[in-house]
């Protein structure tokens, strides 16, 4: 490699001139990255179990960290790395299995300052701190990631008499525990019962809500089961048609009943004194005879 003549090494031998420039260009890189910082995102991450999702960390200025050995870890893990990437490779003999072969660098991004993580497919045990550490570099930093697990609510009718519809909502299958809200035609929040909340082997919570409600010139319900910590929100509606009241059946119903067995038994017995007079007839014919 040639260096340029400067002012610099005015006066001295070129090898001497040389290693003095790389010296100098050592010493600028290492002010360079001292003042360069590990930073991670403030905000959790938030995804869907099943999706694969990135934990973004850069320095910034930026400097390239193709050369750095970059660690991504957990607390409470043993073994304690999630991905090592040191001398350009991957380390997987020392990472967590629960993370193998779910977990890249972008190593094409490390020259830029970018050392963010992907994770593939993620699980609700992915979900925790991770911490992200520049070992050479003496920097670390921390990122919260937040799993979630969501499901559609079904609503059924429990009773629907008298004016009144008894109803209930249960959605199976929830991360982190849910809250659900009863809703009416117009979006006004419904006074329900307490929410049932069951939490099952896998960690996923059940929940159930009943609701009693009039009917009224609309019988449009809905029920809404919400987690507010990873933004997700699942509704079902329903509509409830108006019958009539058994009252009124009753009310009209009864007489008529009465009116046509009144009928039936006119009937009947006009048939029976029909009978009657045939059969004396027949035996004054015969006695005549």
């Amino acid at each position: 490699m040639l260096y340029p003549k400067t002012e610099l090494c005015d006066g001295l031998s070129f090898r001497t001139c040389r290693v003095f420039i790389i010296l100098l260009t050592q010493c600028l890189t290492v002010r360079v990255a001292e003042q360069s910082e590990l930073i991670c995102s403030h905000q959790p991450i938030v995804a869907l179990a099943g999706d694969d999702v990135i934990l973004p960390c850069y320095l910034d200025p930026p400097i390239s960290a193709s050369s750095e050995t970059v660690v991504w870890t957990r607390p409470g893990l043993d073994p304690k790395y999630i991905h090592v990437h040191q001398d350009g490779r991957q380390m997987p003999q020392i990472q967590n299995p629960s993370y193998y072969l779910r977990t890249r660098l972008f190593v094409d991004e490390l020259q830029n300052g970018n050392v963010s993580m992907k994770i593939f497919k993620v699980k609700i045990s992915d979900a925790g701190k991770y911490f992200c550490i520049l070992e050479p570099m003496l920097k670390e930093a921390s990122i919260q990631l937040t799993v979630g697990v969501v499901s559609t609510p079904i609503i059924e009718v429990l009773s629907n008499n008298s004016g009144r519809v008894v109803l209930q909502c249960e959605s199976k299958g929830w991360y982190p525990e849910p809250e659900v809200v009863w809703l009416d035609g117009e979006g006004n929040l419904l006074s329900a019962g307490p929410t049932e909340t069951v939490r099952g082997p896998d960690d996923l919570y059940t929940v159930s809500s009943r609701v009693t409600v009039e009917k009224r010139h609309s019988n449009n319900f809905t029920c809404r089961v919400q987690q507010k910590d990873i933004n997700q929100t699942r509704e079902t509606h329903i509509y409830v048609p108006v019958q009539s009241s058994p009252d009124w059946i009753v009310i009209i119903g009864t007489p008529v009943c009465i009116v046509v067995l009144l009928i039936i038994i006119v009937l009947f017995i006009n048939t029976l004194i029909k009978c009657s007079k045939r059969r004396q007839r027949m035996k004054r014919r015969d006695d005549w005879m």
